[in-house]
């Protein structure tokens, strides 16, 4: 069979199953009690385990990733998620910690051909990374390329489970339709992925309650979806992680951690995501 051939056969499976599983989620998330999501994860200790604290802006400094690192220690935040160029200095910092370090892959588009992304990948996990937040080519999603797509997200995931790391794809929901959202939750399940993730935070938007409840509703209850991208209060992450999500990124983690320990903020070196 051609590859236009196969390309086709997804594209129809995914457009044909769409529809229903958007009608499935929006019932999903009229469902939610919407009065109550701030009792999602109400103690510090729960919420800090489940926050992956994040520093991708470019121009951050090796002062400043060193921070970062303290900061994850003294929190006992999940994981830190940073650029891969300073993956090893992270696994150093943070070696015998349960700390975990996330590196991003063909951040922050997801543009790069799939073969840089398994490079940046394959290095990655030499030096370190545990987990792989790598950025869906949403490019190629838009124009119908499923195939291009799956493929990307296989080969990633291939080189992340043979070093027992978990890879967490990137939809980038700002900038995605519903449908587009559906079908991109659809391919990165199908593919192996184990998570789905809103957001880079460079892309104009951030996650949203509406989109957490439809990205579980389509990937069920046994897939881990991550928001990040505007999450900046303690209650911001109670409302994601009651519609669905399972891990927090965000640069505002100790703010988060201190409003639910009744803290007020200190200075971070983070921001912005």
């Amino acid at each position: 069979m051609s590859e236009n051939n196969k390309s086709y056969i997804r594209k129809s499976h995914y457009e044909n199953i769409q529809l229903s599983i958007y009608l499935d989620a929006k019932g999903h998330l009229l469902d939610l009690d919407l009065q109550h999501l701030d009792q999602a994860a109400s103690t510090q200790p729960a919420i800090t385990a489940l926050i992956d604290h994040t520093l991708l802006k470019p121009e951050a400094t090796e002062e400043q990733i060193r921070m970062l690192c303290e900061e994850a220690l003294e929190y006992q935040f999940g994981a830190v998620c940073v650029n891969s160029c300073w993956v090893s200095l992270c696994s150093q910092l943070l070696q015998g910690s349960s700390i975990k370090v996330a590196s991003v892959i063909g951040f922050p588009w997801g543009s790069p051909v799939t073969a840089a992304k398994v490079a940046e990948a394959r290095q990655a996990l030499l030096d370190g990374a545990c987990e792989l937040d790598m950025v869906l080519n949403y490019g190629k999603l838009k124009s119908g390329d499923y195939t291009y797509v799956a493929n990307d997200i296989r080969e990633v995931v291939r080189l992340a489970h043979k070093h027992d790391a978990l890879v967490k794809v990137i939809l980038e929901t700002a900038v995605l339709s519903e449908q587009e959202k559906i079908i991109a939750c659809l391919i990165a399940k199908e593919d192996g992925a184990d998570f789905v993730k809103t957001s880079t935070g460079f892309a104009g938007g951030g996650a949203t309650v509406e989109d957490i409840a439809l990205m579980r509703k389509v990937v069920g209850p046994d897939m881990g979806v991550k928001a990040s991208g505007g999450v900046r209060s303690y209650a911001d992450a109670q409302k994601m992680l009651a519609a669905g999500a399972t891990r927090i990124g965000t640069s505002s983690g100790i703010h988060i951690a201190q409003e639910a320990a009744g803290q007020t903020q200190s200075s971070s070196t983070t921001g912005g995501y």
